[in-house]
């Protein structure tokens, strides 16, 4: 580690979430990359041909039995949204191997009430939380605590329908956050923030295809009663959206407060990188904000070649992935590869 020469790096992540993009994006910007896949897996990046080299484990914890392996080849881990699911928080943060972005601001998006409260201090729009069930007296969707891609959300709007769905789906105990259900259009903001540059960008936007919630209105209403379907927000796939330009100034605005706020949190160098709001814009085009991912969303998945926002600002086609790769080679010959690792 300490040299400028980027041959002597290699970009990693884990095989899942938004790998092709982080692996053809280092690709695309000369760098050496690999791809660390469970057995049985390897099909896509072999496919696709986008791995310079594949390594295979027989379950996520062998993972940890590489590691002075891949410090020894200054290897640089780039963490998407199943990197912690899989490797686990505790072991992540303690994780000794090069990593591309903040360790300290995870502990932040992963607990609700802290994520809340940063969300808060940087002045945004957040969906009222209800303390208890007992409380509910309008529609809210009910969250819970490491729920993989909205898995097990619902939303009611009374005490006994809440109990009555939560016996149904999970009997035993679990932690849960109820909130108010705002009526609007999802929107998903993808942004990067570079410490070497200090420049907030809108990379792109989505919206996700949830199942089953973006089928049902599918079946007659009548049908749907009759049915008695649960509505499910599993999320099956991403859809891109270009927003209306009148918009753009405050979703700027929004992602500057957040960095700014992130640096006063008390977490190390603060939000950089790729993150994303998930928002709900209303009728009156208020913008609610109810989370906040602090890493590459599967949402920039579309844009592999690019989005418009990107095509405006850069001649090259411009993913997520590929603008980390451009972060991290920049960092290394500027030598300055400390102010992009975790």
């Amino acid at each position: 580690m300490g040299t400028k020469n980027i041959a002597d790096y290699i970009i990693a992540t884990l095989g899942s979430h938004s790998a092709l993009q982080i692996l053809k994006g280092a690709r695309d910007e000369g760098m050496r990359n690999l791809v660390i896949c469970m057995e049985g897996r390897e099909r896509p990046y072999k496919s696709f041909g986008v791995a310079d080299e594949i390594i295979s484990v027989k379950k996520w914890k062998d993972f940890w039995e590489l590691e002075e392996k891949l410090i020894n080849r200054n290897v640089i881990m780039v963490p998407h949204g199943s990197f912690v699911a899989y490797l686990g928080a505790d072991r992540v943060g303690s994780m000794r191997m090069m990593q591309y972005g903040s360790k300290e601001i995870l502990k932040w998006e992963s607990d609700r009430h802290l994520e809340r409260e940063w969300l808060e201090r940087a002045g945004l729009l957040l969906p009222r939380i209800l303390e208890k069930p007992e409380d509910i007296d309008r529609t809210v969707i009910v969250k819970f605590h490491g729920a993989g891609g909205g898995f097990g959300y619902f939303v009611v709007r009374s005490p006994e329908q809440f109990y009555e769905v939560k016996k149904k789906k999970y009997p035993q105990e679990v932690d849960y956050v109820i909130q108010e259900y705002i009526v609007g259009v999802p929107l998903y903001i993808h942004y990067f923030y570079s410490p070497i540059t200090k420049e907030l960008e809108i990379m792109s936007l989505d919206k996700r295809y949830e199942s089953n919630a973006d089928s049902i209105g599918r079946i007659r209403a009548e049908d749907q009663l009759a049915s008695n379907i649960y509505t499910s927000y599993t999320i099956v796939g991403n859809i891109p959206v270009v927003v209306r330009e009148s918009l753009l100034p405050q979703l700027f605005d929004m992602g500057e407060r957040v960095v700014e706020e992130s640096k006063k949190l008390g977490a190390g160098k603060g939000l950089y990188g790729p993150f994303s709001l998930e928002a709900v814009v209303t009728r009156k085009l208020e913008i609610f904000v109810f989370e906040i991912s602090a890493r590459i969303v599967a949402g920039t998945n579309p844009y592999i070649e690019g989005s418009p926002y990107t095509a405006l600002k850069y001649d090259v086609p411009m993913s997520t992935g590929r603008r980390i790769a451009r972060d991290i080679k920049e960092a290394i010959t500027l030598g300055q590869l400390e102010k992009v690792l975790g």
